[in-house]
């Protein structure tokens, strides 16, 4: 894949995001807990949203999507193959144009994101990959369990839910 014409412009930041012992509170000790969080995402709170920096892609799941009220009429359609786990094709139904937004009311950041829904069994709604965490330009800690990224007040952040990933993860 490449890019055709300009690229994005950066908006320069004068925010540092750095991570400290404040930022541990709440944080169950010893874990190696994946970081799920929870977004809106066109305008529908979605939980058990996965922070993955390996993926490439932004996915959403197909059985979240229906639940979010959207049909496949609303889907552009994409002959691009995703790849999981062992190299295993799973094929993507489409490709939607949603807003998601993370963060309160005053460090809130809204971007619009292609998500490639497929129709996969996951244990999370979202996968958040690469495009989606340069487009808010995230920061995330799984040690801290939580996500920094700036906003035009400061640093705005999200925190992981162990509970809830404890709660799906149980062996």
């Amino acid at each position: 894949m490449h890019m055709v014409g300009e690229g994005p412009r950066w908006e320069k930041t004068r925010v540092s995001i750095s991570f400290n012992d404040f930022d541990l509170e709440g944080v169950t000790f010893f874990h190696d807990d994946p970081l799920v969080i929870t977004l809106t995402t066109g305008n529908n709170p979605v939980k058990r949203v996965l922070i993955e920096n390996g993926a490439s892609v932004d996915i959403l799941l197909y059985d979240t999507f229906m639940r979010m009220g959207y049909t496949d009429s609303q889907l552009t359609p994409s002959d691009m193959p995703i790849y999981g786990f062992f190299g295993v094709e799973c094929p993507v139904e489409g490709i939607i144009k949603l807003p998601l937004t993370m963060g309160q009311e005053s460090s809130q950041a809204t971007q619009i994101l292609n998500f490639m829904v497929v129709k996969a069994g996951s244990t999370y709604n979202v996968n958040m990959g690469r495009t989606c965490i340069h487009a808010f330009m995230v920061v995330p800690s799984s040690y801290h369990s939580i996500i920094k990224y700036p906003t035009r007040n400061g640093v705005g952040e999200e925190r992981g839910d162990q509970k809830m990933v404890r709660s799906f993860n149980v062996a």
